[in-house]
């Protein structure tokens, strides 16, 4: 019979079937296997490579380590390369804390004021305080010819101030009610006159405005290039000279849902605090560079020393002076009618942790 013979064949199948299935089957599960493994690895690599944080900063001298961990990368390096870090840039406090509320960003340094009222009008949820950045650099600085010389001579006067609620608003405003005087709002005579920084300076130019409680380096700017003068340097009004100018805030979300990535920035952020601290000279001038490349001009040496000179760069947030402020926000009436409470504004664990991990005295 040849060997072509169906009845031939017929006879060897079911064996030579059964051998090949037998071979089959492993090789089907091992692609399956490998089929769910690469349908993993590239959904798990395609989400490390698309996680983001967005954050918030100012392009002025009291964001130190935002501005150059900015323009060197500080942050990039510290967060890995699957994370991307897009950077937003505000005025003024209350307008990034408004961007937090928004889901534009998710961490940002900020003033302790506009962080305190976020806290507040969000009824303690959206957002956390998980460090401090600096300490000091701000100022009540008078035109020349203003005619003043001392507190009472700022009746009639119009004195500016960053944004309505920011910290140096608020500032003011507690510092002229100690001095007994009354703004315009609460039957009094002292015109307090939210303006943006850089309008500050040219308004004070054109003699339209008479002082500015200023953040540095606006205050120094005003000093060396609108004819003012310094007539109060906020640390004084402070024990040890200290009070809060800008502190790290995170989105509560953020936070719950991201707590590594935020771990991460903290670390970079401690570990960029010690870097500034100990290398001035060349702090001073990446962060003018930033500057520059965010606002179109940088500072002369004598206002990037002036400015410097009255900041303190730090971690530390500072619970004390903050409660304080705190205060002074509500007495200017910016928390509503009962003093809140503000128990849950820090949550100070995750930099704790890494101060601990690195060898660091922990903060409180």
């Amino acid at each position: 019979m040849p060997a072509s013979c169906p009845w031939s064949c017929a006879q060897t199948l079911p064996a030579r079937n059964e051998m090949k299935l037998a071979r089959r089957i492993p090789v089907a599960k091992a692609i399956r296997r490998s089929t769910v493994c690469l349908v993993i690895g590239v959904s798990a690599l395609v989400q490390a490579q698309t996680s983001a944080v967005r954050v918030g900063a100012f392009p002025n001298i009291t964001h130190p380590q935002a501005m150059i961990g900015k323009a060197n990368g500080w942050f990039e390096k510290a967060m890995g390369p699957n994370v991307k870090i897009e950077w937003k840039s505000f005025n003024a406090g209350p307008s990034a804390i408004e961007a937090l509320f928004a889901g534009a960003i998710d961490i940002t340094y900020v003033g302790p004021n506009p962080a305190i009222n976020g806290y507040v009008r969000s009824t303690g949820e959206a957002l956390r305080v998980i460090a401090g950045a600096t300490s000091g650099g701000a100022a009540l600085v008078v035109r020349n010819d203003s005619g003043i010389n001392k507190p009472e001579d700022f009746h009639g006067k119009r004195v500016a101030s960053p944004q309505l609620g920011n910290t140096q608003d608020v500032a003011l405003r507690a510092w002229l009610k100690s001095q007994g005087l009354k703004t315009r709002d609460k039957g009094g005579d002292v015109a307090v006159m939210p303006i943006a920084n850089p309008d500050q300076l040219t308004l004070f130019l054109k003699k339209e405005i008479d002082a500015a409680w200023a953040p540095e380096p606006w205050a120094s700017r005003l000093v060396h290039e609108a004819n003012g003068r310094i007539f109060l340097d906020e640390r004084t009004l402070w024990p040890n000279g200290q009070f809060l100018t800008t502190e790290l805030v995170v989105s509560t979300k953020f936070f719950q849902s991201h707590p590594d990535l935020v771990k991460k920035w903290l670390r970079a952020h401690v570990d960029l605090t010690v870097w500034i601290n100990g290398h001035v000279p060349e702090a001073k001038q990446i962060l003018n560079s930033q500057i520059q490349k965010e606002t179109g001009k940088g500072l002369a040496a004598g206002v990037l020393d002036d400015s410097f000179s009255r900041l303190q760069i730090t971690y530390d947030p500072l619970r004390g002076p903050l409660m304080r402020a705190a205060q002074s926000a509500f007495d200017a009436g910016f928390l509503g009618r009962q003093l809140p409470d503000l128990s849950r504004l820090y949550d100070l664990t995750a930099l704790n942790q890494v101060l601990a991990e690195e060898g660091k005295r922990t903060v409180q």
